[in-house]
C-alpha cells in the first residue's frame, strides 16, 4: 500500500510540475466522461419522467381495455381497425364474470373549450369518468376534492380541473364552488388536481373531470371509451387479464377460432415500446462518446511515452539503486491512472452541470445517479490503466546502464 502511495504521490507531483501538459493530456477524457455523464443523466431523467407519466396514467397495478390495443405498424392498425368500440356491457361483463377484479372504470376523454367569465381556454382535454374511478391513483386532489361515486352515478354537474386549467382560469384565485363553462354546459369546480408537471414541454396539468353521464351529454352518447381494470391484488393482474379475455369473448360471441377484437395492455407493456424504440438512439450516443473515451486513452498513452523517454535517465538511476521491474511500472501506471482519473472527476463535474444546463434550458428532464459518477470515475480509471500498462512495460524493460548512458 506504502508503494503505490508513493507512486500516486510521484505522479501528482509531475502532473503539477508540468500543468499545461498534463491538462491537454486529459482533455479528450474530459470531453468523453462530460459526454457520458450528460447524456446518462439526460437519459435517467428521461427514463424517470416517462415511467411515472405512464405508470401514474395507467397504473402499476392494473391494466386498460381499449378497442385496438397497442399498434405499431400500419399493418397492426389496419387488422384491428374493423373491431367494435369498447362499451359499458363490456366493463360490466368483466366485473360479473371475474372474481378477481375488483374495479373497472370507464373513462373518455375528448379535447374541449372551458371558460370562466371571460377566459376561455381551447383545446382543454375533458375526461368523462365512471363512478369507479375513485379506486384509481390517476387523480389525487391538491385543493378541495374528487368527485364522489354517488356525485359520478346521478351525473351532477361538478369538476375536478387540473391544475394548469385552475392556475389559467383562476390565477391565485380560489377556484372551489366556482362555476365554469364546460363546452357551454355549467359545472360547479369541487376540487384541483394536484401538480403533474410537463413531458418534454406538454403540460400534464392542461384537463377536466366530470362524470361520463355528462360527459355522454356533451359530446354524444356513443364516445370512444377505455376501461382500466384493477385486480383485488398486484399480484394478480395477469391472471386477471385473462379472465378480462373469457369475459370479453364471451359477451362479444366469438367463435374459439376467431381472433380477439379488442385490444388488453398494461404499463409495462407501453414501457417496453418506449425501450425499444429508445434504446437504439441510446445505443448510438453511448457509442460515439466511447469513441471519444479511446481517443482520450490513446493520448494519455502517447503522452506517458514521451514521460518515459524524458526520464530514462531517472528511470535509471532507480533501477541502479535497487529499484525493482514492479517498482518502476507501479510509478508509470500510478501516473497513467492518475492523470486519467483527474480528467474523469473534472469530466463528470462538467457533465452534471452541463445536464443541469440542458434540462433548464429545454424540455428534457436530467437526474443525477449516484452510479453514474462511479462510472465517470471508474472508467477513467480503466482507461488510465489499460493505456499505461505499455508504456510501463517499456519503462521496466529499460536497461539501468543504457538508461544513464543517454544523460
Amino acid at each position: 500500500m506504502s508503494r503505490i502511495l508513493e507512486g500516486i504521490l510521484i505522479a501528482l507531483r509531475a502532473i503539477w510540475s508540468s500543468k499545461l501538459r498534463s491538462f491537454m493530456s486529459v482533455l479528450g477524457n474530459i470531453v468523453a466522461v462530460t459526454s457520458i455523464i450528460a447524456v446518462v443523466s439526460l437519459i435517467q431523467g428521461l427514463n424517470a419522467t416517462v415511467t411515472d407519466a405512464i405508470v401514474s396514467e395507467v397504473g402499476a397495478d392494473s391494466f386498460i381495455v381499449d378497442r385496438y390495443g397497442i399498434t405499431r405498424s400500419e399493418e397492426d392498425f389496419e387488422a384491428v381497425r374493423s373491431n367494435p368500440p369498447v362499451t359499458l356491457r363490456d366493463a360490466e361483463a368483466i366485473r360479473r364474470y371475474s372474481p378477481l377484479v375488483r374495479a373497472v372504470m370507464a373513462e373518455s376523454t375528448r379535447s374541449g373549450q372551458v371558460s370562466y367569465r371571460d377566459q376561455v381556454l381551447e383545446t382543454i382535454s375533458i375526461r368523462g369518468v365512471s363512478p369507479e374511478y375513485v379506486s384509481f391513483s390517476s387523480y389525487n386532489a391538491e385543493r378541495g376534492r374528487l368527485l364522489s361515486a354517488t356525485e359520478v352515478e346521478r351525473n351532477r354537474n361538478v369538476v375536478l380541473l387540473g391544475w394548469g386549467t385552475a392556475d389559467r382560469l383562476f390565477g391565485h384565485a380560489n377556484p372551489l364552488d366556482r362555476v365554469i363553462k364546460i363546452e357551454g354546459v355549467h359545472y360547479r369546480v369541487i376540487g384541483v388536481n394536484e401538480k403533474k408537471g410537463a413531458i418534454f414541454g406538454q403540460s400534464q396539468d392542461e384537463f377536466a373531470v366530470i362524470p361520463l353521464g355528462g360527459f355522454q351529454k356533451i359530446f354524444g352518447a356513443r364516445p370512444y371509451l377505455q376501461l382500466n381494470v384493477k385486480p383485488v391484488h398486484p399480484d394478480l393482474v395477469s391472471d386477471a387479464m385473462q379472465d378480462a379475455t373469457v369475459a370479453l369473448r364471451i359477451e362479444r360471441r366469438l367463435k374459439p377460432k376467431e381472433k380477439d377484437n379488442f385490444g388488453l395492455f398494461t404499463s409495462d407493456s407501453i414501457l417496453d415500446i418506449y425501450h425499444q424504440a429508445t434504446s437504439g438512439i441510446f445505443a448510438v450516443l453511448v457509442g460515439v462518446v466511447a469513441l471519444s473515451l479511446l481517443v482520450g486513452g490513446i493520448v494519455i498513452m502517447n503522452i506517458m511515452l514521451m514521460v518515459v523517454t524524458e526520464r530514462t535517465f531517472e528511470i535509471g538511476l532507480r533501477k541502479a539503486i535497487g529499484a525493482k521491474r514492479r517498482d518502476i511500472m507501479l510509478q508509470v501506471l500510478a501516473e497513467s491512472v492518475t492523470l486519467s482519473v483527474a480528467g474523469g472527476v473534472t469530466g463528470t463535474a462538467l457533465g452534471f452541470f452541463l445536464a443541469w444546463l440542458i434540462s433548464k434550458a429545454s424540455p428534457l428532464p436530467a437526474a443525477v445517479q449516484p452510479w453514474s459518477v462511479a462510472l465517470g470515475i471508474g472508467i477513467t480509471a480503466v482507461v488510465g490503466l489499460i493505456f499505461g500498462v505499455y508504456p510501463a512495460m517499456r519503462a521496466a524493460a529499460l536497461d539501468p546502464i543504457e538508461a544513464l548512458r543517454r544523460e
